[in-house]
């Protein structure tokens, strides 16, 4: 099976990528009549998404700064966070520990917070996105030219906090994001790890959910490709993991994929509002004209992935519109 990978919002007069899943993937790029390939091997054994994983973000910035003051990020992390301990901070980096997020260690019966890590600002070495993640950019209408301006970058990340509720550490992660952006206001644009979520400044901070929710849009990305040589399509999420919660999967033909894409995202907020209450080969409502019908009934059932990293995902078979074999 190829994939074709469908880039927006670029001066590229058409992206395709191409590749065969569990073999060799092809990317061709094509500027106006000029055309180059470059060949790559798709790593189905790739397993870096580890559910309750390492959550970081990337703030990216056009020049060096300096890391605030330790007054000033304790100051803006409690105004954020509430109250918070620094228990580090030097040249190289600074630490945090949020006293309102607590992990229960019944080894020693002992609630502790989880870490927040924000490392110096450094040079960019290499490219934020590879051409797989620039594919799936659809947040953000000028992200060439922001990755062509922004040649620095700040690493911040959370530790210990997987054993966090899952909606106690996405409300810790949104805020954490919106007190990095106070402290660093040069920051133009965040990429979230592990979906490469790519989201300028601007839309961050004027998304109109202000709620916990809001995890969804800026941490979980979700990602549409076509199948080479059919009329079959591919959406999938990434990003749930971070929660110990499923992606999602859709291979079809048929429909129109926005309202696919919209579907998974209502599909997200209720895994998320409701601590996913969807098992295996139970049903769920599906699209007439483009909005949820209950009377449409779509089987789940969970399984691999088909396209990298590999991760546990909820597969959704659309009936009528469900290609692939299942």
């Amino acid at each position: 099976m190829y994939i074709k990978c469908c880039l927006s919002n670029c001066n590229i007069d058409e992206f395709t990528i191409y590749y065969k899943v569990k073999e060799v993937f092809y990317i061709r790029f094509i500027y106006r009549s000029e055309y180059m390939s470059q060949v790559f091997k798709q790593d189905l054994t790739d397993d870096s998404v580890r559910p309750g994983g390492l959550f970081f973000v990337e703030l990216l910035m056009p020049g060096q700064c300096d890391m605030p003051d330790r007054d000033t990020m304790v100051e803006v992390f409690t105004k954020h966070l509430g109250p918070v301990d620094c228990f580090s901070y030097g040249a190289e980096s600074a630490g945090f520990a949020p006293q309102n997020y607590k992990v229960h260690y019944e080894d020693n019966d002992a609630d502790i917070p989880p870490t927040l890590m924000v490392t110096n600002c450094e040079k960019i070495d290499k490219p934020v996105l590879d051409d797989f993640e620039r594919s799936q950019v659809w947040d953000c209408p000028n992200v060439d030219e922001l990755l062509d301006e922004c040649q620095y970058r700040v690493f911040a990340t959370d530790m210990l906090a997987s054993g966090l509720e899952p909606k106690e550490r996405a409300d810790m992660l949104v805020k954490y994001v919106d007190a990095l952006l106070e402290l660093y206001p040069s920051c133009k644009a965040v990429v979230f790890g592990p979906s490469r979520k790519f989201l300028s400044r601007e839309t961050i901070e004027n998304h109109p959910d202000k709620a916990v929710t809001r995890f969804i849009y800026y941490a979980v990305n979700v990602r549409y490709f076509s199948i080479q040589g059919t009329d079959d399509m591919m959406v999938d999420t990434l990003g749930m993991s971070t929660l110990f919660y499923p992606d999602l999967q859709y291979h079809f033909h048929g429909m129109n994929p926005d309202e696919i894409v919209n579907h998974a995202y209502s599909v997200l907020y209720y895994i998320f509002e409701h601590d996913n209450p969807i098992d295996d080969g139970q049903t769920i409502a599906g699209l007439e004209n483009g909005d949820m019908n209950p009377d449409i009934k779509w089987a789940v059932q969970y399984e691999d992935s088909l396209i990298q990293p590999v991760r546990t995902v909820i597969d959704i078979n659309m009936g009528e519109y469900a290609s692939g074999t299942r």
